[in-house]
């Protein structure tokens, strides 16, 4: 496993739940569906992501 222990994926899954977040926002404000389900589609990808990091952090551990 990388040195990293999870640490990119963690932080690449913030920044996807920040951006997702941003676009369900401005989808809201603008009435866009799309861009709204964009946003939610990056959210989740985002928490995924944050799931992998934090399993490769306990991993790492034992």
């Amino acid at each position: 496993m990388s040195q990293d222990n999870g640490l990119k994926d963690k932080v690449k899954g913030g920044m996807n739940k920040m951006k997702g977040e941003a676009k369900d926002k401005a989808g809201d404000m603008a009435n866009k569906s799309d861009l709204k389900a964009e946003g939610k589609k990056d959210k989740a990808k985002g928490s995924l992501q944050k799931g992998v990091g934090k399993t490769k952090d306990k991993l790492s551990d034992d």
